[in-house]
Formats: structure tokens, sequence, C-alpha cells
């Protein structure tokens, strides 16, 4: 079925049954991912709280190991009956793809999949094998448009019978928006606050909603880059609040670590400045991140970018391998490459 739309997820939701039992849901508004992937596995009619019917997986557990993912797939109730496997943390996992590729050539057996993923590129192999099958649905989410913002908050405000004033509603649309979870807890928050009146007031957004604007790793990484302690520690908090998963920033960081080796080799060879690297190598990066990656090009020698790239390797192998303390070594690692670039 390749791909569904966002505007259409709710009409496809409505399917009953579902046409496909392999589903993958992806993107970099982790709130919204989740959301979908619990109204899935809600429509799917197997028993939540069947701890025998849902089985939950980590993808670090499943690896470069599609056995293991299939075994759950083919494996048979307790009291019989449908089953789900719900796999969360997706990203690159050469297994998840590979098991796919092989329930996708099988026929379709009792137990639904469920896959939560990260913002995943359009090559990726995870994309590429869903999209390419008709036994499976891509289900993208991207953080939410001024349409469904407004939506949003007619939905959770006429749930407790207000309404918002017009002042209200723009200061609202422009601090919500960056991840769906987010925006509708400050949005509950705001109704909570001013149950029993009858109209929300601009003043009532600025006293009690929160900054869910849009969430991005950058902002963690670019003020890793500059050595800023508390523009990371304010960026992550928004990430955490935001139900974004603090490896996708350690993983993000080591890319840019990885960027900053190869423009650093370049630099060497050719005994060239950093914008004439930035020039050929940085061109795709945003206007607004080059000057800080150019900054940081001047002041990292290349045998402490290898050992920076090194450790945050070894921060991610470390991570997978202990799925429980996760946030705990991506944060400590986060930490420390912060406090490397501020003696920069």
């Amino acid at each position: 079925m390749a791909e569904v739309k966002s505007h259409e997820f709710d009409a496809f939701l409505k399917r009953k049954p579902l046409p496909v039992r392999l589903f993958l849901i992806y993107g970099p508004d982790r709130g919204l991912v989740s959301e979908r992937a619990a109204a899935i596995a809600a429509a799917s009619g197997v028993d939540l709280d069947d701890a025998f019917s849902v089985v939950k997986l980590d993808a670090g557990e499943i690896g470069s190991h599609p056995g293991r993912l299939i075994d759950e797939m083919n494996a048979i109730g307790l009291f019989g009956g449908e089953r789900l496997v719900w796999v969360r943390n997706a990203a690159s996992e050469k297994g998840i793809a590979d098991a796919i590729d092989i329930l996708a050539s099988q026929s379709p057996g009792a137990s639904m999949l469920v896959i939560e993923a990260g913002d995943l590129k359009k090559g990726s192999a995870l994309r590429k094998v869903v999209e390419t099958t008709s036994q499976a649905v891509a289900i993208p989410c991207y953080a939410d448009d001024g349409r469904a913002l407004q939506s949003l908050i007619d939905q959770e405000l006429a749930a407790e019978g207000l309404r918002i004033s017009p002042a209200a509603r723009q200061r609202l649309v422009e601090t919500i928006g960056g991840d769906r979870l987010a925006s509708r807890n400050e949005l509950r928050k705001l109704a909570l606050y001013c149950r029993g009146r009858e109209l929300i007031e601009e003043q009532d957004v600025e006293e009690i909603v929160g900054d869910a604007s849009a969430i991005s790793t950058d902002d963690a990484i670019d003020a890793i880059l500059k050595g800023d302690k508390d523009g990371f520690l304010h960026a992550i908090q928004k990430i955490v609040s935001s139900k974004t998963p603090v490896f996708l920033v350690l993983q993000g960081c080591l890319r840019q670590f990885q960027l900053l080796e190869l423009m650093r080799a370049e630099m060497d060879e050719k005994r060239a400045p950093a914008a004439q690297a930035m020039a050929t190598l940085g061109r795709h990066l945003h206007f607004r991140r080059k000057p800080i990656v150019e900054n940081a090009l001047k002041t990292w020698a290349s045998p402490a970018i290898r050992r920076e790239t090194q450790r945050l390797q070894a921060a991610i192998l470390q991570s997978r391998q202990r799925p429980a303390l996760e946030d705990t070594i991506a944060m400590q690692t986060l930490l420390a490459t912060v406090l490397q670039s501020a003696r920069r």
C-alpha cells in the first residue's frame, strides 16, 4: 500500500478490518508517531492489557537478527487469538528490514506488527522495504502545519466546552506545534487551568502554556559545537519534554562529527580555509547552521575530532547493548562533548 499521508490517516484508521498487518510509523514528530502507533494498536482488536497477546520490543533487541522478530510474529498466543508485536525506537536496524521483507512474502498470519521509528531518510532500508510491498504500509509523521494545529486546538478545547479569543489562539499557535504529544499536553493543561470559564484569553495562554514549539535535535547539536552548556541543557529539556529520545541527539551528534572529520581532513590535505571546506562538503547544511559548523572547524583539530567520534560511536554501541541505560549514557556523553567544545 506504500504510504498513508497525514490527511488520509483518520479515514484509513476507520477501515475495518485494516487492509494490512505490517505498519511502519516514522518521522521527526515523535509524539505523533507514538499517538498514531497507539491508534493503530487500538484498532487492531487485540486486548492491549493482555500480556500474552501484546509483545513490546526495543529495536536494539533485534539489531541484525531478523529471526527474533519473525519468531515473535509467527508465535501462537497462549490462549489463541490475534497478537500484536510492537517495536519501538527503530532506526536503521538491518534485522527489522530483513524481517519485514520475509514476512511480506508470507501469507498474513494472526499477528500484527507496529514499528515506531525516528526520522528515516527516503533511501533507508526500512522505508524502502515497506514502501515497495503491498503487505505493509508506511505512515510518515511530520510536525503539524497551521491547519492541523487549528484542528487540534478546537478538538481539545471543545471537549471541555471552552472557546478561545483570536489573540489567544494566535499566541497559542506560536507556542505549540513542534511535537503532537507535547502540543496536546499543553492544550489539556490550558483547558484544565480555564475549566469553569467560557472564554480563554491571551493572558491565560501566556501564564500556563510552556514552549512546545518546533523541537529540533539540531538546536542541541549546535549548542554542543558552540560549547554552550546552558543552551544545550535548554535544548535537551525541550527534547525530553516532547518525548523525543535523547538517543537521536547522540546519533545526530555523531553524524555531525563525522562530517567535521571529513571537512577537517580536506582542510589539512589541501591547506584550505574552513570556508572552502564548507563550500564543497557543507553545501547541504542549513544557512543558519553554517557559521556554527565553520567556527567548529577552526577550533577542532583532526586528532581531537577523531577521538570524539570514536567516543560517540562507543556510546551508541553501549546504549544499544544496555537499552535500560540509554538516556543516561547519551546524556553523560553529550555533556562531556559540550564541555570539550567549551574548552576550545
